[in-house]
């Protein structure tokens, strides 16, 4: 084989009650359809064959050294507790230490199935691979911490969803595939020996620097508190903020239902089975609160002084709401060009975001084009900016120039709902020009690249995305 894959897997040494050995399930005909070559570099990856990478990334030919397994967790989903979930259609082959010195899990998505399928196929289709592949790239680009795309591949099958499907796998790269959840399952069995296995897991892999549970817990929250902000700043809406899809590492994980938003609104919602709103734009502080509620919970089963423990993790949590508030400050000071903090931003900030609101704004471009007349076209009314821009203008009088400061920190860039539409409509038909158009855009996302400004025009009323679907 001239793949070589440096596996050193520490999941896989745990005790079985963590996990089933499983192997992929071979596929009928296996075709590379994007492989990240940076990536694999950087992770010590050696690779030469294009049938080769097929043929492992889509199940096939488990390399030498992987330990392929499926994991267990649980969760709440939309609220509801659900004791067994786990990796229905995934399975994670192993793990490797990069030449940056970090651990990352390598996995395949839509690989067949698993003990914990519960009924479901296994496999995932084209559009939900692509989607995933494009949207966390992107997301890597734009400076989120996230889970990462290796490969995709398709299998040369179908799945039957509402109709007959190309079917793909996804390699998947993450710090780690630990979930709230994965804490969940055995907080609810009372399992507390292999919690506290978990515990000092999590913090061996992930926070080193912590020394206990509730260590553990302030630094997942302050990690989460991070991204949520961020994902806040660029725009994006989660879809499916479950608790087995909140990654202790603090990075974004599960591109299902996800979207940017277009035209600003904070109830924006995009997911088809979010129908009452629980994890809009405006609501993912509060849902991520929540989220981690949950994993300080499951913490403190193991704890000897129970009630000093739970006062003690509900004060990290409360915390939480203020982390996100002032992250959520920065980035957008940040994305106002104000290099320094003074009173009276905060409602500078909201007084934007409400005339956006008003005047129908696109998210994206009225920030990129901050100062200018075109974020001034974004508008309905477009004398509904002007007032904004004149106190704005006297904010900054005395600091540096705005278009520098603008450019770094709003993206001209990112993955428009209709676009990946367009693109996954394209790719089922055997056309990948878009997909990797898209993706070559998406990896500059803060450069203005004229050759693509086509990529920044929000949806005209027939291209408008109005719900994206989850990728099982």
């Amino acid at each position: 084989m001239s793949l070589h894959i440096p596996f050193d897997n520490s999941y896989a040494r745990l005790p079985g009650a963590f996990f089933t050995a499983q192997a992929p399930q071979p596929v009928r005909a296996p075709r590379l359809v994007a492989f990240h070559a940076d990536l694999a570099r950087l992770m010590g990856i050696v690779a030469d064959e294009v049938a080769e990478l097929a043929q492992v990334f889509a199940g096939n030919l488990v390399p030498e050294g992987a330990a392929p397994l499926a994991q267990l967790y649980s969760g709440h989903q939309f609220g509801q507790y659900n004791p067994q979930l786990g990796d229905g259609r995934a399975v994670l082959l192993g793990e490797v230490v990069g030449g940056d010195g970090k651990r990352r899990d390598i996995q395949l998505k839509g690989s067949g199935r698993t003990p914990y399928s519960r009924g479901g196929d296994g496999r995932a289709w084209l559009g939900p691979v692509l989607r995933e592949y494009l949207v966390s790239e992107a997301m890597h680009a734009l400076g989120i911490p996230t889970t990462r795309a290796l490969a995709a591949v398709e299998t040369g099958e179908e799945v039957m969803r509402e109709r007959p499907l190309p079917g793909a796998v996804l390699t998947r790269v993450a710090a780690s595939h630990l979930r709230v959840g994965t804490f969940q399952v055995f907080a609810a069995r009372g399992d507390i020996e292999s919690l506290k296995r978990l515990t000092d897991y999590a913090i061996a892999r992930h926070y080193p620097q912590a020394g206990g549970p509730m260590d553990l817990l302030r630094a997942v929250c302050a990690a989460q508190a991070r991204l949520v902000a961020q994902w806040m700043g660029v725009g994006f809406i989660h879809g499916v903020m479950n608790t087995d899809n909140c990654a202790i590492s603090g990075e974004t994980i599960d591109y299902g239902p996800c979207a940017f938003i277009d035209m600003f609104h904070p109830q924006t919602v995009y997911s088809s089975i979010d129908r009452y709103g629980r994890y809009a734009y405006d609501r993912q502080a509060e849902m991520v609160v929540w989220n981690l509620a949950q994993l300080a919970t499951a913490l403190v089963q193991q704890m000897e002084d129970r009630e000093a423990a739970v006062e003690e993790a509900t004060a990290i949590v409360h915390a939480m709401t203020g982390q996100i508030e002032a992250e959520w400050l920065r980035l957008f000071r940040a994305k106002l060009a104000l290099s320094d903090a003074r009173a009276g931003d905060q409602e500078l900030i909201e007084d934007l975001l409400r005339r956006m609101v008003a005047g129908q704004a696109d998210f994206t471009n009225t920030f990129r084009a901050l100062g200018t007349a075109r974020a001034r076209d974004q508008f309905l009314e477009p004398a509904a900016y002007d007032g904004w821009e004149e106190a704005w203008r006297a904010r900054r009088a005395d600091l540096p120039e705005a278009g520098p400061l603008l450019r770094a920190a709003n993206p001209a860039f990112i993955p428009r709902n209709h676009r990946v539409e367009q693109m996954i409509a394209a790719a089922v038909e055997g056309d990948y020009a878009p997909f990797h158009r898209l993706n070559a855009v998406l990896a500059r996302p803060y450069d203005d690249q004229p050759e693509a400004r086509d990529l920044t025009r929000p949806p005209l009323p027939g291209e408008a995305v109005e719900a994206t679907f989850c990728g099982t």
